[in-house]
């Protein structure tokens, strides 16, 4: 059994919209992490980022039942930080036992401080995300970006006419 991500909200968890991050961090950790925050944002591309998260499932797994595996949302997160910090494992397992954004990203709130992370379901997990489908994301991610921008361009064409 894999769910997508856990949305019924519980106490002490702050929703993932309401994350905030320093402007002015240069680190990586909170730049990716507000691009992750904008794909859970958006709905539609959410939802085409989702269904290319199901293609993790290996085929022939019974969602309704089982052991509860880890979200598809936690491994995204973990993945994108691994692959784009050059982590590797113990290191992101540090950091997503003791981060507190990336774990508010990961929606564990902060009265769950004793949720961890075990080495080998990291390992077993993250591996998940093969090339192809940090791909297929990726294409998603671009063309969202680029019809972003495309809106921001069209608000600033506007004429300025210096007031002398």
């Amino acid at each position: 059994m894999r769910a997508i991500l856990n949305e019924q909200i519980q106490f002490g968890r702050t929703p993932i919209a309401d994350i905030t991050f320093d402007p002015k961090s240069r680190d990586e950790i909170p730049q990716l992490l507000k691009g992750l925050q904008y794909i859970y944002c958006s709905p539609e591309i959410r939802k085409q980022v989702f269904t290319v998260l199901k293609k993790m499932i290996p085929s022939g797994t019974d969602t309704k039942n089982g052991r509860p595996g880890m979200e598809l949302w936690k491994i995204l997160v973990l993945g994108t930080l691994r692959l784009n910090c050059n982590w590797d494992y113990d290191k992101l397992k540090n950091i997503a036992d003791n981060h507190r954004s990336i774990r508010l990203m990961m929606g564990i709130g902060t009265y769950e401080e004793e949720v961890s992370f075990n080495l080998q379901t990291l390992k077993d997990n993250v591996r998940l995300l093969t090339p192809e489908i940090l791909d297929e994301i990726n294409r998603i991610v671009v063309i969202s970006g680029h019809s972003l921008v495309k809106k921001k361009r069209k608000n600033s064409r506007r004429a300025v006419i210096p007031s002398w």
